[in-house]
Protein backbone atom coordinates (compact mmCIF):
# COMPACT_ATOMS: atom_id res chain seq x y z
CA UNK A 1 0.00 0.00 0.00
CA UNK A 2 3.03 2.29 -0.28
CA UNK A 3 2.25 5.31 -2.45
CA UNK A 4 5.11 6.05 -4.83
CA UNK A 5 6.38 9.33 -6.13
CA UNK A 6 5.87 9.68 -9.89
CA UNK A 7 9.59 9.27 -10.61
CA UNK A 8 9.61 5.98 -8.69
CA UNK A 9 7.23 4.27 -11.12
CA UNK A 10 8.71 1.64 -13.45
CA UNK A 11 8.59 2.80 -17.07
CA UNK A 12 6.73 -0.36 -18.15
CA UNK A 13 4.00 0.41 -15.59
CA UNK A 14 3.30 3.80 -17.17
CA UNK A 15 1.68 4.78 -20.43
CA UNK A 16 3.69 5.85 -23.47
CA UNK A 17 2.42 9.21 -24.69
CA UNK A 18 4.76 9.04 -27.68
CA UNK A 19 1.83 8.23 -29.99
CA UNK A 20 0.69 11.81 -29.36
CA UNK A 21 4.04 13.63 -29.04
CA UNK A 22 7.54 12.33 -28.42
CA UNK A 23 8.42 15.17 -26.09
CA UNK A 24 7.18 18.38 -24.52
CA UNK A 25 9.24 20.21 -27.15
CA UNK A 26 7.28 18.49 -29.93
CA UNK A 27 4.08 19.38 -28.08
CA UNK A 28 5.18 23.04 -27.90
CA UNK A 29 5.72 23.04 -31.66
CA UNK A 30 2.19 21.72 -32.18
CA UNK A 31 0.81 24.30 -29.77
CA UNK A 32 2.52 26.94 -31.88
CA UNK A 33 0.60 25.64 -34.89
CA UNK A 34 -2.62 25.96 -32.88
CA UNK A 35 -1.75 29.60 -32.20
CA UNK A 36 -1.34 30.20 -35.95
CA UNK A 37 -4.73 28.67 -36.61
CA UNK A 38 -6.34 30.78 -33.89
CA UNK A 39 -4.94 33.85 -35.63
CA UNK A 40 -6.18 32.63 -39.02
CA UNK A 41 -9.67 31.60 -37.86
CA UNK A 42 -11.31 34.99 -38.57
CA UNK A 43 -10.40 34.57 -42.25
CA UNK A 44 -12.87 31.68 -42.45
CA UNK A 45 -15.76 33.93 -41.56
CA UNK A 46 -18.33 33.90 -44.33
CA UNK A 47 -16.80 30.97 -46.22
CA UNK A 48 -19.63 28.60 -45.33
CA UNK A 49 -22.05 30.99 -47.03
CA UNK A 50 -20.18 31.47 -50.35
CA UNK A 51 -21.09 28.28 -52.17
CA UNK A 52 -20.15 24.61 -52.27
CA UNK A 53 -16.39 24.85 -52.93
CA UNK A 54 -15.89 27.51 -50.29
CA UNK A 55 -18.03 25.49 -47.86
CA UNK A 56 -15.98 22.31 -48.32
CA UNK A 57 -12.71 24.25 -47.98
CA UNK A 58 -13.89 25.69 -44.67
CA UNK A 59 -14.99 22.26 -43.44
CA UNK A 60 -11.59 20.74 -44.23
CA UNK A 61 -9.78 23.53 -42.40
CA UNK A 62 -12.10 23.14 -39.44
CA UNK A 63 -11.53 19.37 -39.37
CA UNK A 64 -7.73 19.74 -39.46
CA UNK A 65 -7.83 22.38 -36.73
CA UNK A 66 -10.06 20.43 -34.36
CA UNK A 67 -7.94 17.31 -34.89
CA UNK A 68 -4.85 19.29 -33.94
CA UNK A 69 -6.33 20.85 -30.80
CA UNK A 70 -7.65 17.46 -29.67
CA UNK A 71 -4.14 16.01 -29.93
CA UNK A 72 -2.56 18.98 -28.13
CA UNK A 73 -5.15 18.93 -25.37
CA UNK A 74 -5.01 15.13 -24.90
CA UNK A 75 -1.25 15.11 -24.35
CA UNK A 76 -1.46 17.92 -21.80
CA UNK A 77 -4.45 16.47 -19.96
CA UNK A 78 -2.89 13.00 -19.69
CA UNK A 79 0.41 14.45 -18.46
CA UNK A 80 -1.39 16.43 -15.77
CA UNK A 81 -3.58 13.49 -14.73
CA UNK A 82 -0.63 11.39 -13.62
CA UNK A 83 0.80 14.09 -11.36
CA UNK A 84 -1.15 17.28 -10.69
CA UNK A 85 1.61 18.37 -8.29
CA UNK A 86 4.11 18.58 -11.18
CA UNK A 87 4.36 22.27 -12.06
CA UNK A 88 5.47 21.54 -15.65
CA UNK A 89 2.49 19.24 -16.24
CA UNK A 90 0.17 21.82 -14.69
CA UNK A 91 1.69 24.50 -16.93
CA UNK A 92 1.11 22.67 -20.20
CA UNK A 93 -2.40 21.63 -19.16
CA UNK A 94 -3.22 25.25 -18.39
CA UNK A 95 -1.77 26.33 -21.75
CA UNK A 96 -3.77 23.67 -23.60
CA UNK A 97 -7.00 24.61 -21.83
CA UNK A 98 -6.42 28.27 -22.60
CA UNK A 99 -5.68 27.52 -26.26
CA UNK A 100 -8.83 25.42 -26.53
CA UNK A 101 -10.89 28.27 -25.10
CA UNK A 102 -9.38 30.89 -27.40
CA UNK A 103 -9.82 28.66 -30.45
CA UNK A 104 -13.48 28.08 -29.54
CA UNK A 105 -13.88 31.83 -29.16
CA UNK A 106 -12.24 32.51 -32.51
CA UNK A 107 -14.52 29.96 -34.19
CA UNK A 108 -17.71 31.09 -32.48
CA UNK A 109 -19.10 32.18 -35.85
CA UNK A 110 -18.71 28.71 -37.36
CA UNK A 111 -21.73 27.02 -35.75
CA UNK A 112 -23.86 30.10 -36.41
CA UNK A 113 -22.99 30.23 -40.12
CA UNK A 114 -23.48 26.48 -40.47
CA UNK A 115 -27.09 27.01 -39.41
CA UNK A 116 -27.63 29.97 -41.72
CA UNK A 117 -27.31 27.82 -44.85
CA UNK A 118 -30.83 26.92 -45.93
CA UNK A 119 -32.11 23.34 -45.84
CA UNK A 120 -32.37 22.97 -49.61
CA UNK A 121 -28.75 23.99 -50.12
CA UNK A 122 -27.49 21.69 -47.37
CA UNK A 123 -29.50 18.80 -48.80
CA UNK A 124 -27.87 19.38 -52.20
CA UNK A 125 -24.39 19.54 -50.65
CA UNK A 126 -24.87 16.28 -48.82
CA UNK A 127 -25.61 14.44 -52.07
CA UNK A 128 -22.00 15.16 -53.14
CA UNK A 129 -19.54 12.37 -52.17
CA UNK A 130 -17.03 15.08 -51.19
CA UNK A 131 -19.23 15.77 -48.15
CA UNK A 132 -19.32 12.15 -46.91
CA UNK A 133 -16.82 12.76 -44.11
CA UNK A 134 -18.85 15.73 -42.86
CA UNK A 135 -22.47 14.72 -43.41
CA UNK A 136 -23.28 13.38 -39.95
CA UNK A 137 -21.41 16.22 -38.22
CA UNK A 138 -23.44 18.74 -40.21
CA UNK A 139 -26.76 17.01 -39.45
CA UNK A 140 -26.00 16.80 -35.72
CA UNK A 141 -24.86 20.43 -35.62
CA UNK A 142 -28.11 21.53 -37.23
CA UNK A 143 -30.06 19.49 -34.66
CA UNK A 144 -28.86 22.09 -32.12
CA UNK A 145 -30.25 24.99 -34.16
CA UNK A 146 -33.00 25.97 -31.67
CA UNK A 147 -30.37 26.65 -29.00
CA UNK A 148 -27.51 28.20 -30.97
CA UNK A 149 -27.19 31.91 -30.29
CA UNK A 150 -25.89 34.83 -32.31
CA UNK A 151 -22.21 35.00 -33.21
CA UNK A 152 -21.47 37.59 -30.53
CA UNK A 153 -23.29 35.57 -27.87
CA UNK A 154 -21.55 32.35 -28.92
CA UNK A 155 -18.21 34.15 -28.67
CA UNK A 156 -18.99 35.27 -25.14
CA UNK A 157 -19.96 31.73 -24.07
CA UNK A 158 -16.78 30.36 -25.62
CA UNK A 159 -14.68 32.98 -23.81
CA UNK A 160 -16.31 31.96 -20.54
CA UNK A 161 -15.76 28.22 -21.00
CA UNK A 162 -12.27 28.22 -19.49
CA UNK A 163 -13.47 29.90 -16.30
CA UNK A 164 -16.41 27.47 -16.28
CA UNK A 165 -14.07 24.61 -15.38
CA UNK A 166 -12.77 26.29 -12.22
CA UNK A 167 -15.09 24.51 -9.77
CA UNK A 168 -14.23 21.10 -11.27
CA UNK A 169 -10.48 21.78 -11.34
CA UNK A 170 -10.36 23.14 -7.79
CA UNK A 171 -12.41 20.18 -6.53
CA UNK A 172 -9.96 17.78 -8.19
CA UNK A 173 -6.85 19.50 -6.86
CA UNK A 174 -8.31 19.90 -3.38
CA UNK A 175 -9.41 16.29 -2.97
CA UNK A 176 -6.60 14.55 -4.90
CA UNK A 177 -3.60 16.71 -4.07
CA UNK A 178 -4.19 18.85 -0.98
CA UNK A 179 -6.23 16.51 1.21
CA UNK A 180 -4.12 14.55 3.70
CA UNK A 181 -6.10 11.62 5.08
CA UNK A 182 -3.23 10.39 7.26
CA UNK A 183 -2.67 6.74 8.09
CA UNK A 184 -4.73 3.95 9.62
CA UNK A 185 -2.75 1.27 11.44
CA UNK A 186 0.43 2.49 9.79
CA UNK A 187 -0.97 2.30 6.26
CA UNK A 188 -1.69 5.39 4.13
CA UNK A 189 -5.33 6.39 3.72
CA UNK A 190 -6.06 8.06 0.37
CA UNK A 191 -8.77 8.37 -2.25
CA UNK A 192 -7.40 5.19 -3.81
CA UNK A 193 -6.63 3.08 -0.71
CA UNK A 194 -9.98 3.94 0.91
CA UNK A 195 -11.60 1.12 -1.07
CA UNK A 196 -9.04 -1.37 0.27
CA UNK A 197 -9.89 -0.41 3.84
CA UNK A 198 -13.63 -0.75 3.20
CA UNK A 199 -13.07 -4.26 1.90
CA UNK A 200 -11.19 -5.38 5.00
CA UNK A 201 -12.77 -8.24 6.96
CA UNK A 202 -12.06 -6.26 10.14
CA UNK A 203 -15.27 -4.33 10.80
CA UNK A 204 -13.70 -2.08 13.40
CA UNK A 205 -10.92 -1.14 10.96
CA UNK A 206 -13.50 -0.34 8.27
CA UNK A 207 -15.35 2.01 10.59
CA UNK A 208 -12.17 3.78 11.75
CA UNK A 209 -11.00 4.31 8.16
CA UNK A 210 -14.48 5.51 7.16
CA UNK A 211 -14.69 7.94 10.09
CA UNK A 212 -11.19 9.29 9.49
CA UNK A 213 -11.80 9.67 5.75
CA UNK A 214 -15.03 11.63 6.12
CA UNK A 215 -13.47 13.59 8.97
CA UNK A 216 -11.26 15.27 6.37
CA UNK A 217 -14.30 16.09 4.24
CA UNK A 218 -15.98 17.49 7.36
CA UNK A 219 -13.08 19.90 7.83
CA UNK A 220 -13.60 21.26 4.32
CA UNK A 221 -17.36 20.84 3.92
CA UNK A 222 -18.14 24.55 3.47
CA UNK A 223 -15.56 24.94 0.72
CA UNK A 224 -16.75 21.79 -1.05
CA UNK A 225 -20.38 22.91 -0.83
CA UNK A 226 -19.43 26.26 -2.36
CA UNK A 227 -17.62 24.50 -5.19
CA UNK A 228 -20.67 22.40 -6.00
CA UNK A 229 -22.90 25.46 -5.72
CA UNK A 230 -20.61 27.11 -8.27
CA UNK A 231 -20.98 24.15 -10.61
CA UNK A 232 -24.77 24.21 -10.36
CA UNK A 233 -24.82 27.95 -11.01
CA UNK A 234 -22.65 27.36 -14.06
CA UNK A 235 -25.06 24.67 -15.30
CA UNK A 236 -28.01 27.02 -14.89
CA UNK A 237 -26.19 29.89 -16.55
CA UNK A 238 -25.33 27.94 -19.70
CA UNK A 239 -28.72 26.26 -20.06
CA UNK A 240 -30.55 29.52 -19.41
CA UNK A 241 -28.35 31.49 -21.81
CA UNK A 242 -29.17 29.05 -24.60
CA UNK A 243 -32.88 28.95 -23.84
CA UNK A 244 -33.20 25.38 -22.61
CA UNK A 245 -36.01 24.67 -20.17
CA UNK A 246 -33.53 23.13 -17.73
CA UNK A 247 -29.91 22.08 -17.31
CA UNK A 248 -31.04 18.47 -17.66
CA UNK A 249 -32.70 19.14 -21.00
CA UNK A 250 -29.47 20.73 -22.24
CA UNK A 251 -27.44 17.70 -21.15
CA UNK A 252 -29.72 15.20 -22.92
CA UNK A 253 -30.74 17.17 -26.01
CA UNK A 254 -27.39 16.94 -27.78
CA UNK A 255 -27.58 13.13 -27.70
CA UNK A 256 -31.25 13.23 -28.74
CA UNK A 257 -32.16 11.26 -25.60
CA UNK A 258 -35.74 11.89 -24.40
CA UNK A 259 -36.20 13.12 -20.82
CA UNK A 260 -38.50 10.13 -20.33
CA UNK A 261 -35.44 7.84 -20.42
CA UNK A 262 -34.07 9.62 -17.35
CA UNK A 263 -37.43 9.68 -15.59
CA UNK A 264 -38.27 6.05 -16.27
CA UNK A 265 -34.84 4.98 -14.99
CA UNK A 266 -35.53 6.58 -11.60
CA UNK A 267 -39.09 5.26 -11.59
CA UNK A 268 -38.01 1.68 -12.41
CA UNK A 269 -35.27 1.69 -9.77
CA UNK A 270 -37.61 3.05 -7.11
CA UNK A 271 -40.09 0.30 -7.97
CA UNK A 272 -37.27 -2.16 -7.25
CA UNK A 273 -36.51 -0.87 -3.73
CA UNK A 274 -37.91 -4.06 -2.12
CA UNK A 275 -35.39 -6.10 -4.14
CA UNK A 276 -32.57 -3.70 -3.29
CA UNK A 277 -33.43 -3.74 0.41
CA UNK A 278 -33.58 -7.53 0.27
CA UNK A 279 -29.98 -7.42 -0.96
CA UNK A 280 -28.89 -5.32 2.04
CA UNK A 281 -30.73 -7.67 4.41
CA UNK A 282 -28.92 -10.59 2.78
CA UNK A 283 -25.62 -8.71 3.11
CA UNK A 284 -26.19 -8.23 6.84
CA UNK A 285 -27.01 -11.93 7.21
CA UNK A 286 -23.94 -13.03 5.24
CA UNK A 287 -21.67 -10.84 7.38
CA UNK A 288 -23.30 -11.99 10.62
CA UNK A 289 -24.51 -8.49 11.50
CA UNK A 290 -27.90 -7.43 12.81
CA UNK A 291 -27.49 -4.08 11.08
CA UNK A 292 -25.07 -2.76 8.47
CA UNK A 293 -23.08 0.41 8.91
CA UNK A 294 -22.49 2.42 5.75
CA UNK A 295 -18.87 1.24 6.03
CA UNK A 296 -20.04 -2.39 5.75
CA UNK A 297 -21.67 -2.22 2.32
CA UNK A 298 -18.51 -2.85 0.25
CA UNK A 299 -16.74 -5.66 2.11
CA UNK A 300 -16.91 -8.96 0.16
CA UNK A 301 -19.94 -11.00 1.15
CA UNK A 302 -17.94 -14.21 1.23
CA UNK A 303 -15.19 -14.03 3.84
CA UNK A 304 -11.94 -15.93 3.96
CA UNK A 305 -11.14 -15.62 0.25
CA UNK A 306 -8.12 -13.46 -0.35
CA UNK A 307 -8.24 -11.88 -3.77
CA UNK A 308 -4.67 -11.20 -4.83
CA UNK A 309 -4.37 -10.68 -8.54
CA UNK A 310 -1.18 -9.23 -10.03
CA UNK A 311 -1.86 -6.93 -12.96
CA UNK A 312 -0.46 -9.38 -15.53
CA UNK A 313 -2.71 -12.15 -14.20
CA UNK A 314 -5.72 -9.84 -14.39
CA UNK A 315 -5.00 -9.21 -18.08
CA UNK A 316 -4.72 -12.96 -18.67
CA UNK A 317 -8.13 -13.60 -17.05
CA UNK A 318 -9.73 -10.79 -19.04
CA UNK A 319 -8.29 -12.09 -22.31
CA UNK A 320 -9.70 -15.55 -21.65
CA UNK A 321 -13.11 -14.14 -20.73
CA UNK A 322 -13.46 -12.09 -23.91
CA UNK A 323 -12.73 -14.88 -26.40
CA UNK A 324 -16.34 -14.77 -27.64
CA UNK A 325 -15.52 -11.38 -29.20
CA UNK A 326 -12.96 -12.91 -31.55
CA UNK A 327 -9.20 -13.03 -31.99
CA UNK A 328 -8.74 -9.51 -33.32
CA UNK A 329 -10.52 -7.89 -30.38
CA UNK A 330 -8.71 -10.01 -27.78
CA UNK A 331 -5.24 -9.67 -29.31
CA UNK A 332 -5.53 -5.90 -29.72
CA UNK A 333 -6.75 -5.35 -26.17
CA UNK A 334 -4.22 -7.72 -24.58
CA UNK A 335 -1.35 -6.04 -26.38
CA UNK A 336 -2.69 -2.60 -25.43
CA UNK A 337 -2.93 -3.51 -21.75
CA UNK A 338 0.64 -4.84 -21.71
CA UNK A 339 3.42 -4.28 -24.24
CA UNK A 340 1.78 -1.43 -26.22
CA UNK A 341 1.64 0.62 -23.00
CA UNK A 342 -1.84 2.06 -23.24
CA UNK A 343 -2.05 1.91 -19.44
CA UNK A 344 -0.73 3.91 -16.50
CA UNK A 345 -1.19 1.20 -13.91
CA UNK A 346 -0.49 2.21 -10.30
CA UNK A 347 -1.10 5.05 -7.86
CA UNK A 348 1.48 7.74 -7.21
CA UNK A 349 1.51 11.03 -5.35
CA UNK A 350 -0.53 13.65 -7.18
CA UNK A 351 -2.15 11.18 -9.57
CA UNK A 352 -5.83 11.54 -10.27
CA UNK A 353 -7.96 9.06 -8.28
CA UNK A 354 -10.14 6.39 -9.84
CA UNK A 355 -9.78 5.26 -13.43
CA UNK A 356 -10.63 6.44 -16.93
CA UNK A 357 -10.09 5.72 -20.60
CA UNK A 358 -9.18 8.69 -22.76
CA UNK A 359 -9.07 7.94 -26.45
CA UNK A 360 -8.38 10.40 -29.24
CA UNK A 361 -8.39 10.08 -33.02
CA UNK A 362 -4.60 10.19 -33.15
CA UNK A 363 -2.78 8.28 -30.44
CA UNK A 364 -3.43 5.23 -28.34
CA UNK A 365 -6.71 4.86 -26.41
CA UNK A 366 -5.04 5.51 -23.05
CA UNK A 367 -6.16 4.11 -19.69
CA UNK A 368 -5.44 5.57 -16.26
CA UNK A 369 -5.67 3.14 -13.34
CA UNK A 370 -4.82 3.06 -9.65
CA UNK A 371 -4.59 -0.74 -9.68
CA UNK A 372 -4.56 -2.60 -6.36
CA UNK A 373 -3.70 -6.30 -6.43
CA UNK A 374 -5.76 -7.02 -3.30
CA UNK A 375 -8.97 -5.42 -4.63
CA UNK A 376 -10.86 -7.76 -6.96
CA UNK A 377 -12.94 -4.85 -8.20
CA UNK A 378 -9.79 -3.46 -9.80
CA UNK A 379 -9.56 -6.48 -12.11
CA UNK A 380 -13.03 -5.60 -13.36
CA UNK A 381 -11.95 -1.97 -13.66
CA UNK A 382 -9.23 -3.05 -16.10
CA UNK A 383 -11.88 -4.89 -18.15
CA UNK A 384 -14.22 -1.90 -17.89
CA UNK A 385 -11.69 0.69 -19.08
CA UNK A 386 -10.43 -1.77 -21.68
CA UNK A 387 -13.96 -1.86 -23.10
CA UNK A 388 -13.91 1.92 -23.42
CA UNK A 389 -10.52 1.86 -25.11
CA UNK A 390 -11.52 -0.82 -27.61
CA UNK A 391 -14.61 1.26 -28.41
CA UNK A 392 -12.28 4.20 -29.12
CA UNK A 393 -9.92 1.96 -31.09
CA UNK A 394 -12.66 0.67 -33.38
CA UNK A 395 -14.36 4.07 -33.67
CA UNK A 396 -11.21 5.89 -34.79
CA UNK A 397 -10.32 3.18 -37.31
CA UNK A 398 -13.76 3.05 -38.94
CA UNK A 399 -14.89 6.67 -39.09
CA UNK A 400 -13.63 10.04 -40.29
CA UNK A 401 -12.49 12.37 -37.51
CA UNK A 402 -15.69 14.40 -37.19
CA UNK A 403 -17.79 11.21 -36.90
CA UNK A 404 -15.68 9.01 -34.64
CA UNK A 405 -16.45 10.44 -31.18
CA UNK A 406 -19.26 8.37 -29.64
CA UNK A 407 -21.47 9.59 -26.78
CA UNK A 408 -21.05 8.69 -23.10
CA UNK A 409 -24.49 7.07 -23.32
CA UNK A 410 -22.98 4.50 -25.72
CA UNK A 411 -19.60 4.36 -24.00
CA UNK A 412 -20.93 2.86 -20.79
CA UNK A 413 -22.31 -0.08 -22.76
CA UNK A 414 -18.90 -1.08 -24.15
CA UNK A 415 -17.28 -0.97 -20.72
CA UNK A 416 -19.86 -2.83 -18.64
CA UNK A 417 -20.35 -5.37 -21.45
CA UNK A 418 -16.78 -6.52 -20.79
CA UNK A 419 -17.43 -6.77 -17.07
CA UNK A 420 -20.40 -9.06 -17.71
CA UNK A 421 -18.25 -11.42 -19.78
CA UNK A 422 -15.48 -11.45 -17.16
CA UNK A 423 -17.94 -12.24 -14.37
CA UNK A 424 -19.48 -15.13 -16.33
CA UNK A 425 -16.01 -16.55 -17.07
CA UNK A 426 -14.89 -16.33 -13.47
CA UNK A 427 -18.06 -18.03 -12.22
CA UNK A 428 -17.66 -20.85 -14.75
CA UNK A 429 -13.99 -21.39 -13.86
CA UNK A 430 -14.40 -21.03 -10.08
CA UNK A 431 -12.59 -23.76 -8.14
CA UNK A 432 -15.56 -24.43 -5.82
CA UNK A 433 -18.97 -23.16 -4.75
CA UNK A 434 -17.40 -20.78 -2.27
CA UNK A 435 -15.42 -19.04 -4.99
CA UNK A 436 -18.50 -19.09 -7.23
CA UNK A 437 -20.48 -17.37 -4.48
CA UNK A 438 -17.67 -14.84 -4.12
CA UNK A 439 -17.92 -13.87 -7.82
CA UNK A 440 -21.74 -13.79 -7.82
CA UNK A 441 -21.56 -11.51 -4.79
CA UNK A 442 -19.17 -9.31 -6.75
CA UNK A 443 -21.73 -9.13 -9.57
CA UNK A 444 -24.42 -8.17 -7.07
CA UNK A 445 -22.19 -5.46 -5.65
CA UNK A 446 -21.43 -4.11 -9.11
CA UNK A 447 -25.08 -3.92 -10.14
CA UNK A 448 -25.78 -2.07 -6.90
CA UNK A 449 -22.88 0.30 -7.59
CA UNK A 450 -23.71 0.90 -11.25
CA UNK A 451 -27.48 0.62 -11.59
CA UNK A 452 -28.85 1.56 -8.17
CA UNK A 453 -26.15 3.85 -6.81
CA UNK A 454 -25.69 5.82 -10.03
CA UNK A 455 -29.45 6.26 -10.25
CA UNK A 456 -29.37 7.64 -6.70
CA UNK A 457 -26.71 10.10 -7.87
CA UNK A 458 -28.86 10.96 -10.90
CA UNK A 459 -31.87 11.63 -8.69
CA UNK A 460 -29.75 13.83 -6.41
CA UNK A 461 -28.56 15.91 -9.37
CA UNK A 462 -32.11 16.26 -10.63
CA UNK A 463 -33.45 17.32 -7.22
CA UNK A 464 -30.68 19.87 -6.60
CA UNK A 465 -30.95 21.44 -10.05
CA UNK A 466 -34.74 21.63 -9.87
CA UNK A 467 -34.55 23.45 -6.55
CA UNK A 468 -31.87 25.79 -7.87
CA UNK A 469 -33.92 26.47 -11.00
CA UNK A 470 -36.86 27.29 -8.74
CA UNK A 471 -34.71 29.89 -6.97
CA UNK A 472 -33.66 27.95 -3.87
CA UNK A 473 -30.02 28.55 -2.81
CA UNK A 474 -27.71 25.52 -3.03
CA UNK A 475 -26.39 25.54 0.52
CA UNK A 476 -24.43 22.99 2.51
CA UNK A 477 -27.60 22.27 4.47
CA UNK A 478 -29.63 21.60 1.30
CA UNK A 479 -26.95 19.32 -0.17
CA UNK A 480 -26.73 17.29 3.04
CA UNK A 481 -30.50 17.05 3.49
CA UNK A 482 -31.14 15.96 -0.10
CA UNK A 483 -28.29 13.49 -0.19
CA UNK A 484 -28.98 12.08 3.27
CA UNK A 485 -32.66 11.57 2.41
CA UNK A 486 -31.73 9.61 -0.71
CA UNK A 487 -29.18 7.54 1.21
CA UNK A 488 -31.86 6.44 3.67
CA UNK A 489 -34.36 5.70 0.88
CA UNK A 490 -31.98 3.67 -1.28
CA UNK A 491 -30.14 1.77 1.45
CA UNK A 492 -33.33 1.06 3.39
CA UNK A 493 -33.91 -0.03 6.99
CA UNK A 494 -30.93 -2.41 7.21
CA UNK A 495 -28.21 0.26 6.93
CA UNK A 496 -27.24 2.87 9.54
CA UNK A 497 -25.26 6.08 9.00
CA UNK A 498 -23.01 8.42 10.93
CA UNK A 499 -23.64 12.14 11.12
CA UNK A 500 -20.88 12.61 8.54
CA UNK A 501 -22.21 10.01 6.07
CA UNK A 502 -24.18 12.52 4.01
CA UNK A 503 -20.86 14.27 3.25
CA UNK A 504 -20.44 11.60 0.60
CA UNK A 505 -22.51 13.93 -1.56
CA UNK A 506 -19.55 16.32 -1.54
CA UNK A 507 -17.00 13.81 -2.86
CA UNK A 508 -18.53 12.58 -6.13
CA UNK A 509 -16.39 13.97 -8.99
CA UNK A 510 -19.01 13.17 -11.63
CA UNK A 511 -21.31 15.83 -10.17
CA UNK A 512 -18.98 18.30 -11.91
CA UNK A 513 -20.07 16.80 -15.25
CA UNK A 514 -23.81 17.44 -14.85
CA UNK A 515 -26.36 14.75 -15.70
CA UNK A 516 -23.68 12.28 -16.66
CA UNK A 517 -24.08 9.50 -14.11
CA UNK A 518 -27.46 8.21 -15.31
CA UNK A 519 -25.60 6.86 -18.35
CA UNK A 520 -23.78 4.35 -16.15
CA UNK A 521 -27.12 2.86 -15.15
CA UNK A 522 -28.60 2.82 -18.65
CA UNK A 523 -25.29 1.55 -20.01
CA UNK A 524 -25.21 -1.41 -17.63
CA UNK A 525 -28.81 -2.25 -18.47
CA UNK A 526 -28.00 -2.31 -22.18
CA UNK A 527 -24.78 -4.24 -21.55
CA UNK A 528 -26.56 -6.97 -19.60
CA UNK A 529 -28.99 -7.46 -22.49
CA UNK A 530 -26.33 -7.36 -25.22
CA UNK A 531 -23.80 -9.57 -23.41
CA UNK A 532 -26.50 -12.17 -22.84
CA UNK A 533 -27.36 -12.00 -26.54
CA UNK A 534 -23.72 -12.40 -27.62
CA UNK A 535 -22.90 -15.18 -25.14
CA UNK A 536 -26.02 -17.18 -25.98
CA UNK A 537 -26.20 -16.33 -29.68
CA UNK A 538 -24.22 -16.94 -32.83
CA UNK A 539 -21.53 -15.01 -34.67
CA UNK A 540 -24.34 -12.82 -36.00
CA UNK A 541 -25.02 -11.36 -32.54
CA UNK A 542 -21.29 -10.84 -32.00
CA UNK A 543 -20.93 -9.07 -35.33
CA UNK A 544 -23.87 -6.79 -34.54
CA UNK A 545 -22.16 -5.83 -31.30
CA UNK A 546 -18.80 -5.21 -33.00
CA UNK A 547 -20.60 -3.15 -35.64
CA UNK A 548 -21.99 -1.04 -32.80
CA UNK A 549 -18.43 -0.43 -31.51
CA UNK A 550 -17.28 0.49 -35.01
CA UNK A 551 -20.16 2.90 -35.60
CA UNK A 552 -18.54 5.52 -33.37
CA UNK A 553 -20.53 8.73 -33.39
CA UNK A 554 -22.18 8.06 -36.75
CA UNK A 555 -25.65 7.74 -35.19
CA UNK A 556 -27.54 9.00 -32.17
CA UNK A 557 -27.13 6.60 -29.24
CA UNK A 558 -30.72 5.36 -29.06
CA UNK A 559 -30.53 4.45 -32.76
CA UNK A 560 -27.10 2.78 -32.61
CA UNK A 561 -28.16 0.64 -29.66
CA UNK A 562 -31.38 -0.38 -31.42
CA UNK A 563 -29.27 -1.66 -34.29
CA UNK A 564 -27.09 -3.54 -31.79
CA UNK A 565 -30.23 -5.20 -30.42
CA UNK A 566 -31.55 -3.21 -27.43
CA UNK A 567 -34.16 -0.41 -27.28
CA UNK A 568 -33.23 2.07 -24.53
CA UNK A 569 -36.18 4.35 -25.33
CA UNK A 570 -38.33 1.94 -23.28
CA UNK A 571 -37.96 0.97 -19.60
CA UNK A 572 -37.71 -2.72 -20.53
CA UNK A 573 -33.88 -3.05 -20.47
CA UNK A 574 -33.69 -1.50 -16.99
CA UNK A 575 -36.45 -3.75 -15.70
CA UNK A 576 -34.78 -6.80 -17.22
CA UNK A 577 -31.49 -5.81 -15.56
CA UNK A 578 -33.31 -5.64 -12.22
CA UNK A 579 -34.75 -9.11 -12.87
CA UNK A 580 -31.19 -10.35 -13.48
CA UNK A 581 -30.19 -8.78 -10.17
CA UNK A 582 -33.01 -10.58 -8.36
CA UNK A 583 -32.00 -13.88 -10.00
CA UNK A 584 -28.42 -13.40 -8.80
CA UNK A 585 -29.71 -12.86 -5.26
CA UNK A 586 -31.53 -16.19 -5.54
CA UNK A 587 -28.35 -17.91 -6.77
CA UNK A 588 -26.28 -16.42 -4.00
CA UNK A 589 -28.76 -17.40 -1.30
CA UNK A 590 -28.80 -20.97 -2.60
CA UNK A 591 -24.99 -21.13 -2.49
CA UNK A 592 -24.90 -19.45 0.91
Amino acid sequence: MKILQRNEQRVEDTWDLGSLYESVEAWETARGEVEKRIAKAPQLKGMLLKGKESFITAMRWYEETMLLIEQVYSYAFLSWSTDASDSDATRIYSLATDAYTRLSTALAFFAVELLEVDEETIAAYLEDPAFTDYAIFIKKARHLKPYVLSEAEERLLAMQSNAATTARTVFSDLTNVDFDFGEVDGKPLSQSTFSSFLMSEDGELRKRAYTQFYGVYDQHKHTLARLYEGQVKQDLFRSGARGYQSARQMALYGDDVPLTVYDSLIESVREAFPILHRYYALRAKALGLTELGHWDVYVPLVEGIKAHTPYEKAVEIISEALQVLGDEYVHTLTEGLTTARWVDRYENKGKRSGAFSSGSFIGKPYILLNYKEDVLRDLFTVAHEGGHSMHSYYSSKNNPFLHYDYTIFEAEVASTFNEQLVAKHMIETAADDRMKAFIIAKQLDDIVATLFRQTMFAEFELNIHRKAEAGEPVTLKLIREEYGSLQRAYFGPNVSFLESSDLEGLRIPHFYSPFYVYKYATGLSAAIALSKSVMEGTSQERDRYLAFLKSGGSKYPIDSLKEAGVDMSTPDPVREAIKSFAALIDQFEALL
